[in-house]
């Protein structure tokens, strides 16, 4: 038997970022295709039989670190001198890497030290290597070369730049509508997403889950009622049915695979003191693309804020304030609960006028020099600052209602008016 020495042995490397983009174009099977292609070209321009020994299919991002890079298997296995492998073929750059050039150079270093040569599907990676001693007949590490290395350099940076302004579009629209009051994520327990039409277009707002909310309604319920420990309030949930979301677990290296299950486990006390203390039930967002603030969502909570505020039981507090919605850890200061339009500790505000401007006044308490909050009535639109303590304002009222007289003419018409509307009504 007549042993074909002539044939040399390859990889080929198919990757796409997600099981999306393998789905909607640029597929697993697209590349293999082209590759086989190139390779046969490639033979025939070598006059020698490439053979792909080994197919690596990856369904990963590419823009990681050196040691997270997905092609690092295919490679491991180039780098093993009993598979033989000469050539490493991949579609394009940015298929085998989105790291930039420093990682891109770095998985080139690996490949040329076990003896492997690269090349993709257009033609940018060189698999030849140029001597520029060779008419000397001499050859160092440094005179060897390949003549298409700057512009390989320059397509792994742009496909570094690629991924970033992708994600900077994408990402950053995200970052907006959560700012909003949209949601951008997968659902939290007891609630499902549902995509709606508005000013911003098709966004996506939260709705109660026909099975799960009733879950937790029933959860801050119980809380309310104060008359049962965590523990019992766990086991009166169990009852209901809860069990945690099932969700699948995907393998490493190609995520159309299923390897394993994960869920369906009844409610614990750690769990549910986690859900009574998260804003979201009440329709707040405190999420980190808020900025740190507060965020109340376009749509309502599975319960209310006051609801919300008091199964806490101080330990987490919600209050709306005139600059938005606050989120305190620990009971908050009274003064800060008391921020209403109709402010009892601000009675006159909506019916006294500032005495420079003839607007309503405003009611708030700033700190003191000894550190206590003073209410005061107070303005400054458009003129120097105006201010009274309250306590005095509101006495001065008093006493001025006080003394006011009435006619015997202006009581009798009053009572008529008052009796006639009243039969009116």
């Amino acid at each position: 038997m007549k042993i074909n020495t002539n044939i040399e042995y390859a990889v080929g490397t198919l990757r796409v970022s997600s099981t999306k983009q393998g789905l909607q174009g640029d597929s697993h099977e697209d590349q293999k295709i082209q590759i086989e292609r190139k390779v046969t070209q490639l033979s025939a321009s070598l006059g020698k039989s490439i053979v792909i020994k080994k197919w690596f299919k990856i369904t990963e991002s590419a823009s990681v670190t050196i040691d997270m890079q997905p092609v690092n298997e295919a490679i491991d296995y180039c780098s093993d001198p009993k598979n033989k492998i000469k050539y490493f073929f991949f579609k394009s750059v940015d298929r085998m890497t989105r790291g930039g050039s420093v990682i891109y150079g770095l998985l080139r270093a690996r490949l040329a030290k076990a003896g492997v040569q690269c090349a993709d599907v257009y033609g940018v990676v060189g698999y030849k290597e140029t001597n520029t001693l060779e008419h000397l007949g001499m050859s160092y590490e440094w005179s060897m070369y390949s003549p298409t290395w700057i512009t390989e350099i320059l397509e792994a940076e742009r496909s570094k730049g690629e991924v970033r302004d992708i994600l900077t579009r994408m990402i950053g629209a995200e970052i907006n509508y959560v700012q909003l009051g949209y949601h951008v994520r997968a659902s939290p327990p007891g609630f499902k997403n549902h995509k709606i039409e508005t000013s911003h277009g098709s966004r996506v707002v939260l709705i109660p889950h026909e099975i799960e909310s009733p879950w937790f309604v029933r959860m801050f319920e119980l809380r309310n009622q104060g008359n049962l420990s965590d523990l019992e309030i766990v086991k009166e949930i169990n009852k209901m049915g809860f069990k945690s979301r099932i969700t699948k677990k995907h393998d490493s290296r190609d995520k159309t695979k299923i390897i394993g299950k994960s869920g369906d486990h009844p409610l614990t006390i750690k769990q549910f003191q986690r859900y009574i203390q998260n804003p979201i039930y009440a329709g707040v967002n405190t999420e980190k693309w808020s900025n740190g603030k507060p965020i109340k969502t376009v749509f309502e909570g599975i319960v209310s804020i006051e609801m919300f505020n008091k199964a806490n039981k101080g330990k987490i507090t919600i209050v709306k304030e005139d600059d938005g919605y606050k989120v305190y850890k620990g009971k908050p200061d009274l003064w800060r609960l008391r921020k209403l339009k109709e402010n009892p500790i601000y009675p006159y505000k909506q019916q006294v006028l500032c005495p420079k401007c003839k607007k309503s006044l405003l009611g708030s308490a700033s700190r003191s020099k000894s550190g206590k909050h003073i209410p005061r009535y107070h303005c400054a639109r458009g003129h120097k600052f105006w201010s009274k303590n309250s306590i005095e304002f509101d006495k001065t009222i008093k006493n001025f209602v006080e003394n006011i007289q009435f006619s015997g003419e202006y009581r009798q018409r009053f009572r008529e008016i008052v009796l006639e509307e009243w039969e009116k009504r």
